[in-house]
């Protein structure tokens, strides 16, 4: 058993990244970020679907092809393969943990 706001470090220098669960076609992951943000010249080009829930804190994530999303605690939504996104920004007064599930669909 576990909890995924237990075990937090207080100092996150890089974004923190663990694998919770794995099987042969799933992923799921603990994302804990704090001020983190993606490289300007940086786009997410993933293999797998991804699922991702904002558990606590705010975020805005831009895409190649649609316009920025800004998250707050509880939202979610599906980023199909080869969507290309980044990360603009991540609340840096307190922790944002999302969980992310990667799956072939």
């Amino acid at each position: 058993m576990g909890n995924l706001f237990a075990d937090i470090p207080t100092d996150l220098p890089d974004e923190l990244i663990q694998t919770l669960f794995s099987a042969s076609n799933l992923r799921i992951e603990r994302i804990v970020s704090k001020g983190h943000r993606s490289p300007d010249d940086f786009w997410y080009d993933q293999a797998d679907d991804e699922w991702v829930l904002l558990l606590q804190g705010e975020a805005r994530v831009s895409f190649a092809d649609a316009e920025s999303v800004t998250l707050k605690s509880g939202d979610y939504w599906l980023i199909k393969a080869h969507c290309l996104h980044r990360v603009e920004w991540t609340t840096d007064d307190m922790e944002t943990v999302w969980l992310a599930v990667h799956f072939q669909s």
